[in-house]
Order: C-alpha cells, then sequence, then structure tokens
C-alpha cells in the first residue's frame, strides 16, 4: 500500500480516540483522511460495533467506499459498505458504512442510541452542509445523554480546526496532516464578455489539450453547461473519451469518470462541484475551472428553493485547482483575471444561512427539540428562517401550535424526505396510490429523471418506459417510499385520480391558474406571479400544481408542473375554495361597490355583484373613505368660520376624532358621500354646546345686515376674510366701517347688476375718496339709480330713484 501523508499523524488519531471521545482532524486534499481513517479504527478495543463515515454526495460516498473495499482486496458490501437513496451495498458483514448525510439525519432520529455504532465520521465538515450540521448536533447531544462512549470524529480540509473542536467541547484534540504537495501552475485565462460559457470552456479545454498531458477535469455550473461543452468537444475531439461527472449520471457512468481509461486514452472529464473535494480523479493532471458555482438558494416569500449561478468562491477554487495535483504536478486554467480573485468570496456560506429549514425543524421536533438554540451548532440557525419554516410546517398540518410535532408530522418525518414531498407520498397513500405520488415526489428531487420539461406527468410517463440503471434504481426507490407510507397509513381503495393532486394537497399555495390567452402569465392561489415558456405543452392548461420553479419571487419561470383539470378543482380542492364578499370605494362612481367572490387562495375563481352586503360592513368602508377626504366633504363655509371663532371642537381633528357620533348616522343605509351640506352643518352644529354656538354667532355671525335690511353671507375663507359682498346702495347712509370682532369686515362692492365696483376696509375714506370718481362712472351705467355726492347723509335703499321718490313722498 501506498504511503499517504494522512499515515503520519494517523497514530495521533487513534491515541485521541482511545483517551476520549471527540477529536478533529485537519488534513488538506488529497492526503489520505476520506479512505485510511475509518479502517485503522476497527481493531480499536473501544470499536466493536460499525463505523459510520458520512459523505456530503452519493458519487463519494459510493467511491469511497470502494476505494477502501478495493485496498482490502475485497468488494463493496463485504467489511466496508455504502448506502445512499438510489443505491445500496452492504451485508451483515459490513463493519465500515459510508452513508450520505441526510440518510445519517433519518437515521439517528429512529435510533437515537446509535445502536451497534461505536464511531462517526463526519468528512469534509468544511463545506457546511444543512444535513452535515443537523447531523452533528444531534450526534452531539445523544453522545451527552445516552451514548458516552460514541466516537465522533470531524475530518475537515480547512484550518478552522479549533472552532469545530470548541464545538465538540470537552477539550477535544486537533490533528492537523500536512499533506503532501506537488507543484502545482496557475494560469489566469480572463473571462470574455458577452461570450457564452460553453463556447469560452470548449477553447481553453481545447487549449490544454494541444498543450498539456494528462486527463484534463473541467469544471462548469451545471448539467446544461456540461452536455453543449460536450457537444462542442465531441465536434473536435472524435475518438476521445469525454465523460460527464454530476448526480444525475448513472453509478457506471460515475466510476468511469473516476477511474482511468482501461485503453490508456486520455479522457477528458466534465463536472460540476461534485468533483470539488472526496473523489480524486485517477490520471487527472489538468484542471479547467469555469468560475462559476451553482447553489440551491431558499426563498422565503416565495416558500421555494431556486438555483443561483454565481461566482466559485476562493476556496472552492482552491479546492478544485488542487484536482490537478492530487498525484504528481499540475496545472489550472483559470476563467477570470487574476487581479480579480481577491474581490471573491473567500468561503461559500453555509447552507444553515441560505437552505429551505423546514426539514430541520420537523427533524428537531420528531427529536423533541423545537427550540434549534439547545443544541450545539457552529452557527446558530436564522431565526427569521426558522419562523418561516415552522409557518409552513404547521399550515401543512406537522406542527402544533406549541411547535411540537402532531400525528400528522410524525408520519410525514418518518419517510426519508422533505416535509413537503412526505406529505405527497401520504396523501397518495390515503386513497391506495402511494406509488404514483412516490414517483412524482421523486421526480421533484431527481434532475433529470424522466427526461427534460416542464410537464411532470409526460416526465414519469417516459421514466416509466425508461430500463437505464438510473430509473430502475430510482424506481426501486419509490416503491419503497411507497411500502413506508402504506405501512404508515392504511388508506381505502378508490379510482385512480390524477397524481398531481397529491402534490396540490401538499402545495396548495402552489395551485396556478392562468392570466392569459398565451399560458405565460401565471398566479399562484398563494399570491406569486409565475411565467410559462409559451411553447411549453402546459401552456394550454386552465390549471397547474407548481413544484419547481427558478427566479426571484415576484416573476419565477416554472420549470416543473402538472395539469390540473377544472374538475379536480372544483371537486378534489373545493375545500380550498372560499366565498368572499367584497366593498370597494369605486372612484369613478363615486361609490361603494359590493361583489361576491369565489376564491382559491389568490386566485379569483368567479366575481359578480352582491345583492346584500354587510350594512355594517359598508358603512364602515364609507366612513373610512369620508374620514381619508373630510376635509373635502365638509362645509367650508361652517369651518371657516369655527376657525376664525375659534371654536376647537370644529377643528378637522377633533371632526375626525367625533365623527362616529356627528357623521356615521348621515352614512346609514347608504352608498355614497351624497349628502347635502345643509345636513352637514346640522350635524356638526349638533355637536356644540349652548356656550360654543354662541360663542359662534358672536364672533363669526354667518350674516352681515345691511342698514337697506338686505342680508348677506359672509365668507370666512376667501382671501381678505371675513368679506361681504353687498350693492353699494344697501350702505347709504352709513359712516362707520362694519367689523367682526376685532376685523375689520373687507366689503367687496357691487353695482345694482352685482358687477364688482371696489373692495374698501374703509367705508368713510371711501365716501370721500374715489366715491367721486365711482360715481362719474355709474351714473352713465346705470342712470335710473342714485349716485349722490354724499352717500353717507343718504337713506339706504335698494330702490331706483323713482321708486325711492315716491316712497318718500
Amino acid at each position: 500500500m501506498n504511503e499517504l501523508p494522512i499515515h503520519a499523524v494517523l497514530p495521533d488519531l487513534i491515541s485521541a480516540l482511545r483517551e476520549q471521545t471527540g477529536a478533529v482532524l485537519i488534513a488538506p486534499p488529497g492526503a489520505g483522511k476520506t479512505t485510511a481513517v475509518a479502517p485503522v479504527l476497527l481493531d480499536q478495543p473501544w470499536c466493536t460495533g460499525q463505523i459510520i463515515l458520512l459523505s456530503p454526495r452519493r458519487v463519494a460516498a459510493r467511491a469511497a467506499a470502494e476505494r477502501m473495499a478495493d485496498m482490502m482486496g475485497e468488494k463493496a458490501g463485504d467489511t466496508v459498505g455504502y448506502l445512499t437513496r438510489m443505491d445500496s451495498r452492504q451485508s451483515a458483514k459490513t463493519r465500515i458504512l459510508v452513508m450520505t448525510e441526510a440518510i445519517f439525519v433519518n437515521r439517528i432520529i429512529e435510533d437515537a442510541e446509535l445502536s451497534g455504532v461505536s464511531a462517526v465520521l463526519f468528512d469534509e465538515a468544511h463545506e457546511r452542509h444543512l444535513d452535515s450540521e443537523l447531523g452533528l448536533a444531534l450526534a452531539l447531544e445523544s453522545r451527552a445523554i445516552l451514548r458516552e462512549d460514541l466516537r465522533i470524529c470531524i475530518m475537515s480540509a480547512t484550518i478552522d480546526g479549533e472552532r469545530f473542536a470548541g464545538l465538540i467541547g470537552d477539550n477535544a484534540p486537533v490533528v492537523e496532516s500536512e499533506g503532501k504537495a506537488f507543484p502545482l501552475r496557475i494560469e489566469w485565462l480572463g473571462a470574455r464578455a458577452g461570450q457564452r460559457i460553453e463556447d469560452q470552456m470548449a477553447s481553453a479545454i481545447l487549449t490544454a489539450w494541444k498543450q498539456e498531458e494528462g486527463d484534463i477535469l473541467a469544471f462548469l455550473p451545471g448539467v446544461r453547461e456540461i452536455e453543449r461543452v460536450h457537444e462542442r468537444l465531441s465536434a473536435k475531439l472524435a475518438g476521445t473519451p469525454i465523460l460527464p461527472l454530476h448526480g444525475q449520471v448513472d453509478p457506471a457512468g460515475q466510476r468511469a469518470a473516476i477511474r482511468r481509461n482501461p485503453d490508456g486514452l486520455r479522457r477528458i472529464v466534465l463536472a460540476t462541484a461534485i468533483a470539488e473535494t472526496s473523489l480524486t480523479l485517477n490520471g487527472v493532471s489538468v484542471v479547467v475551472d469555469s468560475g462559476l458555482a451553482r447553489r440551491a438558494e431558499f426563498d422565503r416569500a416565495a416558500g421555494t428553493t431556486h438555483l443561483v449561478t454565481m461566482r466559485a468562491s476562493q476556496a472552492a477554487a482552491a479546492q478544485r485547482a488542487g484536482r490537478a495535483a492530487r498525484l504528481g504536478p499540475g496545472i489550472a486554467y483559470r476563467l477570470w483575471e487574476e487581479a480579480g480573485h481577491p474581490g471573491r468570496p473567500k468561503f461559500d456560506p453555509p447552507e444553515i444561512e441560505t437552505a429551505d429549514l423546514a426539514p430541520l425543524v420537523l427533524s428537531l421536533a420528531k427529536w423533541g427539540t423545537p427550540d434549534p438554540a439547545t443544541l450545539c451548532w457552529l452557527d446558530t440557525p436564522p431565526a427569521a428562517s426558522i419562523a418561516s419554516a415552522r409557518d409552513r410546517l404547521q399550515k401543512l398540518g406537522a406542527l402544533e401550535d406549541s411547535g411540537s410535532i402532531s400525528p400528522w408530522g410524525n408520519q410525514i418525518a418518518s419517510l426519508p424526505m422533505d416535509p413537503v414531498s412526505a406529505a405527497t407520498v401520504l396523501f397518495g397513500a390515503e386513497v391506495s396510490q402511494a406509488l404514483p405520488a412516490a414517483k412524482l415526489a421523486l421526480l421533484l428531487q431527481e434532475r433529470g429523471l424522466g427526461g427534460r420539461g416542464e410537464d411532470l406527468i409526460q416526465r414519469l410517463a417516459r421514466w416509466d418506459t425508461d430500463r437505464s440503471p438510473r430509473a430502475k434504481s430510482a424506481r426501486k426507490l419509490a416503491e419503497g417510499w411507497s411500502r413506508r407510507a402504506e405501512r404508515l397509513i392504511s388508506g381505502a381503495d378508490s379510482d385512480p385520480i390524477n397524481p398531481a393532486l397529491f402534490l396540490a394537497f401538499a402545495k396548495p399555495d402552489n395551485v396556478a391558474r392562468r392570466r392569459d390567452g398565451s399560458g405565460e402569465n401565471w398566479i399562484s392561489a398563494g399570491g406569486r406571479g409565475y411565467f410559462l415558456d409559451p411553447a411549453s405543452p402546459l401552456a394550454s392548461a386552465e390549471w397547474l400544481i407548481i413544484g419547481d420553479a427558478q427566479g426571484h419571487a415576484k416573476g419565477a419561470r416554472i420549470t416543473a408542473a402538472a395539469r390540473l383539470e377544472p374538475e379536480d378543482v372544483e371537486t378534489s380542492l373545493q375545500y380550498l375554495i372560499k366565498r368572499q364578499s367584497t366593498l370597494e370605494w369605486n372612484e369613478k362612481d363615486a361609490r361603494v361597490e359590493a361583489r361576491q367572490l369565489r376564491k382559491m387562495g389568490a386566485i379569483t375563481m368567479a366575481s359578480g355583484p352582491d345583492p346584500s352586503p354587510d350594512p355594517v360592513a359598508v358603512q364602515t368602508l364609507l366612513m373610512d373613505t369620508a374620514l381619508k377626504r373630510l376635509d373635502e366633504l365638509l362645509p367650508a363655509s361652517l369651518v371657516a368660520r369655527a376657525k376664525f371663532a375659534g371654536i376647537a371642537s370644529l377643528a378637522l381633528d377633533q371632526l375626525q376624532a367625533s365623527a362616529e357620533f356627528w357623521l356615521a348616522p348621515l352614512l346609514e343605509g347608504r352608498r355614497d358621500l351624497n349628502i347635502s351640506p345643509g345636513k352637514l352643518a346640522d350635524a356638526i352644529l349638533a355637536q356644540l354646546d349652548w356656550n360654543e354656538r354662541q360663542q359662534l354667532d358672536r364672533l363669526a355671525p354667518r350674516e352681515f345686515q345691511t342698514p337697506a335690511g338686505t342680508s348677506h353671507p359672509i365668507d370666512y375663507s376667501g382671501e381678505g376674510a371675513p368679506s361681504v359682498d353687498v350693492r353699494v346702495q344697501a350702505l347709504f347712509g352709513l359712516d362707520q366701517h362694519p367689523r367682526i370682532g376685532s376685523s375689520p369686515l373687507l366689503l367687496n362692492l357691487t353695482s345694482p347688476a352685482g358687477r364688482p365696483i371696489q373692495a374698501t376696509r374703509d367705508l368713510p375714506g371711501f365716501w370721500r375718496g374715489s366715491w367721486m370718481d365711482v360715481c362719474k362712472d355709474m351714473k352713465g351705467r346705470y342712470p335710473k339709480h342714485r349716485w349722490p355726492e354724499q352717500p353717507w347723509l343718504e337713506k339706504p335703499s335698494l330702490k331706483t330713484k323713482n321708486a325711492f321718490s315716491r316712497e318718500e313722498s
């Protein structure tokens, strides 16, 4: 066996785990920690049971188990086995079991004591996966309460060992391996603005193929980019093994990508971030890095997880480049500038900050710890994400209001999948159709299964006829889920129903209705807008249940959905449909509009006039509307009088505060605000006591009485207020200017025809000043009327000269 760098520190690790129950192992990529640690622990006195080695990915778990088995001269499934969601090799002889982190979480929740397990090794802990951190928190609590002898070893490629050691507690030692460093050269190719990433990568790979030796490992953000680069390279490099490596590749294809070509041919491996850690690809000495990564982020507003393409972190870039120098000198080509490298984030954020925490919250509720803060975390789960997860789980019926798990939640948590998927399968089991429901749930988790396209039912049909190893493994997994669900729920036989309904039962907020003729715009019951490719076969549907969407909350693109027939909605989903009356203020008609609606959440299914709305609700809306525009509704003259008189109780804010007493009675039985000014004035004045009424009339009289006996309304709101419009002949005989309180009344003097002559606040001065000029002008225009030279000595009268003379005689 070749000596690996890790062998130099294994005695220290063995000693640490002999003396204590926890340790941290720091070893750089290629040191051999994944395959060397577990086997040397098997013969330790404390190791009487199984060793569980946790791996972040299925590909890495299977590869690690097969490598360790090969080193022992055995096959996977003997001393060393593995357990992943869609593949398993283990037996009664298995002492080392490599499993993915999510499977471990389910196992420890079902068996908190981890019966028959002597140690749990958390590999690649620096990747900070959510299931890894949840599994570690549960394992630490199990060790503290139930299993004092349980060994926990955290294995990481970072130098953050002290922080991990503090998490384990009890002065856990940190064992560090220096690793074996081979020369690594970095070539900075830079990015080409405006050119597609697959074209840039294909060009860079061809350059490396011509200039370098050894196998090439190229990192791309996702499956589609891998396929496009594959197409471009196949046209240029006929006969060259060009192998994809990602989660959708079947086990045989993944093994081919990891191992050397059996015929000794140079090969090109096109991989996602799956190849960053844990895997050693024999023969690779050249890495071509796109500098991009695709990461899942949970959108709390939308309640969905979407994939985001972003720049790979500095740590990820270092891991990728290190793949080239694991077994000898290597070179890494990077499609970005060296000057821009420091601007990249140093590390990827831990999943606990970005992921959907509903599975974590439900797992903890089943564990008996509703409050995550009571467990040990490297970073405590964000409070907002926990609150969002609890709210969604309570709507699903999985949690009680107290936060404890419900009986239905226990059934959901008993299935090894996220809560929505588990509920989908259980809803199917209730009508003895667990298998189609399980298949639908699996389609949403396994990208590419059943081909591509938004239509889940079409993918389901293609999967049923697919005889590939991956399709067969997926069917086996779905059958296992359905059997477990049927053991939990005894379903009643029924005629087959649309399996999309089971997803709709689990995600009622994702039931959506088309908003236009093209099928491009959709609105969900949860109130979120979606977009769909008009060329999709689903665009002609009226209703959909959306399984997955990519993009931001205000306009995500539907990537997976199933058609719901209108009769499905009206019958099976009838419990989601509510009748409600709505009241709106119709600005155009200036009245309350009452409508009766049939709604499924935010989706309006039917709308019509409501002939008998709630009169209290109508009056409340009228009142709210009136209060918003009270300054327009109130009699302006009365408000101005009150302000001039200093009547505080008739100020706008006071009238708003007392509106229920004077305004509400006027709105009874009405749909509009067309209340006569007189009624409004009477209602407002009724709020005054006797003293305030006297004060108002005394300090701000409504009318001005002229010497001629005529009455004229006083304007308290206009320019120059208080003012009054009065015919000049009505003021004859008056040689003292009239006043309102201490303010001189502005007299807007008019002709016999009511046309303005002059405005004055000094009537005696007007008589003796500009009156003579007015007389000259007015005598010619109104010769029948009196225009005396000394009007202050005349008797007031509005009659003509002749009529006045007859009256006098």
